[in-house]
């Protein structure tokens, strides 16, 4: 599978990229918002997975850009932000397939335990 990850955090964005490529995933990473949205038109990925609060253009306007066009509309973009949680519905209508808040991951902990932490 081919996944794009868009994040500003060099952290955060290395610490995904190195555990999906582990899991087996090709990666490819983009640290603002017009990086990601070229990415994601040049190679077309499987997934998405997308910051919203990103330099140069905004993560709902990669999102909205996204969904508008032809090429990329059936991209699932997953969100993965430091927004609080009560912008999930929001996001989703705007054409997100999942929101996670950044502050519930324990990404130390590995997935089981992010999703405990989530409830």
């Amino acid at each position: 599978m081919n996944i794009l990850i868009v994040d500003d955090s060099r952290l955060l964005r290395l610490s995904n990229e190195r555990t999906l490529v582990k899991a087996g995933h090709n990666v490819t990473s983009a640290e603002d918002g017009e990086a990601g949205l070229r990415l994601a038109l040049e190679n077309k990925p499987d997934i998405i997975v997308l910051d919203m609060m990103l330099p140069k253009l905004s993560g709902p306007d990669v999102l909205r850009a996204l969904r508008q066009n032809p090429d990329t509309s059936n991209i699932p973009v997953l969100v993965l932000s430091g927004l609080p949680q009560c912008n999930e519905s929001k996001l989703i209508s705007e054409g997100a397939t999942a929101y996670f808040q950044k502050s519930g991951l324990l990404v130390e902990n590995g997935p089981s335990q992010a999703a405990a932490a989530g409830r």
